[in-house]
């Protein structure tokens, strides 16, 4: 079995936003209630709070006049924050690189829920999508469903913006078999254009960010100066945040376009295993590295390969692509040098483009490491 996700804009009535409003705020309560008691119940003896206990303790706080509040909202959407923080914690301690729990801010982190489909308690038809407690809530299904597919469970969120989305999750059975790798591409990261690819090609991708960055300095030099509280600051806010989620869709629709056009192309895509945070920090390359999105273009390459039996070979960081030469072999020592865009083989001679040359010897690596 294998799940996929579909997400879907909703448009909830004025009653449907204020009751989303009241589920994304319980839910976030409960997060917050359950965190404090297990940092405090370890403080104090050394002991764990686990979900059954947490369960059973706000069970017992729904009965209760001064939370009566949580009975309006969905009960499984309360469930599922308290599972959402027993894997937080679990995560936590398997890789403690995750990070401790931190509580949950109406400002700083995204509205959303998350609930589990029981005895047809969430359904698709007509355009609408049916929700515990909500209700019909209209839905813009831009793609069909596929048969055979189960629903499992929908999260739904809010952005900045103040837009709905619907994420919907759907279990199948995954009949999908592996392809015989015929087809091998390399891609080789690049700061400017996404990647470069071991065909000489670049996708000549269109830095949204930067081109939006001049009127987003704009609007958010006006936000800064209104007055905190006030509906001026509220209408600024939703502006500036629209015009960032303008360049977040802008940079999604093409990557996924990018992504889709390769996938169906090759059978095996090779890339380097690059820690693109680790990069952005030693290099001072922030904005740069977040505007072209190669982690999520990587995601979406993965997903896509895999979906049609295809695979993303990924080749060790401290692999010297750009040093050897992909046509004799030798290793080049002075192309550490990051300003040596081009250069002439000293063994045989030929001129090598810096990102060419190692795109083709990471995708040499890939077939090396799928064939053997």
């Amino acid at each position: 079995m294998a799940n996929r996700a579909y997400k879907f804009r909703i448009y909830p009535n004025d009653a449907q936003k204020i009751l989303f409003a009241r589920t994304f705020g319980c839910v976030r309560m409960v997060y917050n209630h359950w965190l404090d008691r297990k940092i405090k119940q370890y403080e104090e003896n050394k002991a764990n709070v686990t979900y059954t206990v947490c369960a059973k303790e706000m069970a017992e706080m729904k009965k209760t006049e001064a939370y009566a509040f949580l009975r309006e909202v969905d009960s499984i959407a309360l469930q599922q924050s308290l599972r959402h923080l027993d894997t937080a914690f679990q995560n936590f301690f398997k890789q403690p690189k995750t990070g401790f729990p931190r509580f949950k801010s109406k400002k700083r982190n995204k509205s959303s829920y998350s609930t589990i489909c029981i005895n047809g308690n969430i359904t698709i038809s007509n355009g609408y999508l049916k929700l515990p407690k909500i209700g019909q809530v209209r839905l813009k299904q831009h793609r069909a469903v596929l048969n055979g597919y189960r629903l499992k469970s929908v999260t739904v969120s809010q952005t900045p913006g103040g837009k709905y989305y619907a994420s919907i999750l759907f279990q199948y059975e995954d009949q999908v078999q592996e392809k015989e790798m015929q087809r091998f591409l390399g891609l080789d990261f690049s700061m400017h254009e996404l990647y470069r690819d071991s065909n000489g090609n670049e996708p000549a991708y269109p830095r949204y960010y930067r081109k939006a960055e001049k009127k987003l300095a704009r609007e958010q030099r006006r936000l800064s100066k209104m007055q905190k509280g006030s509906n001026n600051r509220s209408k600024q806010r939703i502006k500036v945040a629209k015009l960032h989620e303008k360049v977040s869709n802008q940079r999604k629709d093409f990557l996924h376009k990018q992504s889709r056009q390769i996938t169906n192309a090759y059978d095996c895509i090779c890339i380097e295993d690059l820690d693109m945070k680790a990069m952005s920090r030693s290099l001072n390359f922030g904005k740069s590295v977040s505007d072209n999105g190669w982690g999520m273009f990587t995601t979406f390459l993965k997903y896509k390969l895999e979906e049609q039996g295809k695979k993303l070979v990924k080749v060790d960081k401290f692999f010297a692509s750009s040093q050897i030469c992909s046509a004799c072999g030798y290793k080049n020592t002075k192309t550490k040098n990051l300003a040596l865009r081009k250069w002439d083989c000293p063994q045989c001679g030929i001129h090598h483009d810096r990102d060419v040359n190692a795109a083709i010897n990471i995708r040499n690596e890939g077939m090396r490491l799928v064939i053997a």
